[in-house]
């Protein structure tokens, strides 16, 4: 079996392994260059070697773009070396506290229209049993000094309830959307990365039809030169 030698690593590797570099775009054949200055149009290397470079070329390309690249940008990195998936159905919840799914029942109850209609039939219950049943003269008569202090405690109390749901409901949020930018960051680069191996097969097959046409141009010569000394 027919090998070529890598001029990047120097490892000898199978012909059909081997990509040489005219059909490596300039940009990145330039890139190449600037780890091993002696890679030229006449050099050759791997398959993987030339999947590696593509991904360090990805990558500085976010460095310029972004600046220092955070934890989540160097997780969507190795996630597109290693070839995992980052989207999902992962649960936000994490490990609930007997206060937070407190938190959370009473915000959800506070929020529907059964909390409303219990809480008016509650209200009105109360004033009619004082004003009509017991003649204003029941335990909260009018103006209800009772009732208004049950009212303000509950809206003191549901209040930082409700507020400690809304936290965890922004952290939930918080999560999905940095979720949502580590798939859409990977996305760009697996496209980047895609058309880097589309033009690299556009060009390969554009050197192949060269060959092709070049082996033709030879035949029809060599059919040629039989056929003019039968003609003289």
């Amino acid at each position: 079996m027919k090998t070529i030698k890598s001029d990047i690593s120097g490892l000898q590797y199978p012909a059909a392994e081997c990509v040489s570099a005219r059909i490596i775009r300039k940009s990145l054949q330039e890139y190449i260059r600037q780890e091993h200055p002696q890679f030229n149009d006449n050099s050759f290397l791997s398959v993987g070697e030339l999947n590696t470079y593509r991904e360090k070329y990805i990558a500085d390309y976010l460095v310029k773009q972004l600046g220092e690249l955070t934890e989540l940008e160097k997780s969507v990195l190795a996630s597109v070396s290693d070839k995992t998936i980052l989207s999902g159905n992962e649960d936000f919840s994490g490990t609930i506290t007997l206060g937070q799914k407190v938190a959370d029942r009473v915000a959800t109850f506070g929020g529907s229209w059964t909390f409303i209609i219990l809480f008016g039939l509650f209200i009105l219950t109360w004033i009619a049993a004082n004003v009509y049943w017991l003649a204003n003269r029941g335990f909260d008569p009018y103006p209800f000094i009772l009732l208004n202090l049950i009212l303000s405690c509950l809206a003191a109390l549901q209040a930082p309830i409700i507020m400690m749901s809304q936290n965890r409901q922004e952290e939930k949020d918080r999560e999905r959307a940095k979720k949502d930018y580590m798939v859409n960051l990977k996305s760009e680069l697996e496209i980047r990365l895609l058309h880097e191996k589309l033009d690299h097969l556009i060009m390969h097959q554009q050197q192949e039809l060269l060959e092709i046409q070049r082996i033709q141009i030879e035949m029809m010569n060599d059919i040629l030169q039989k056929v003019e000394p039968k003609g003289r």
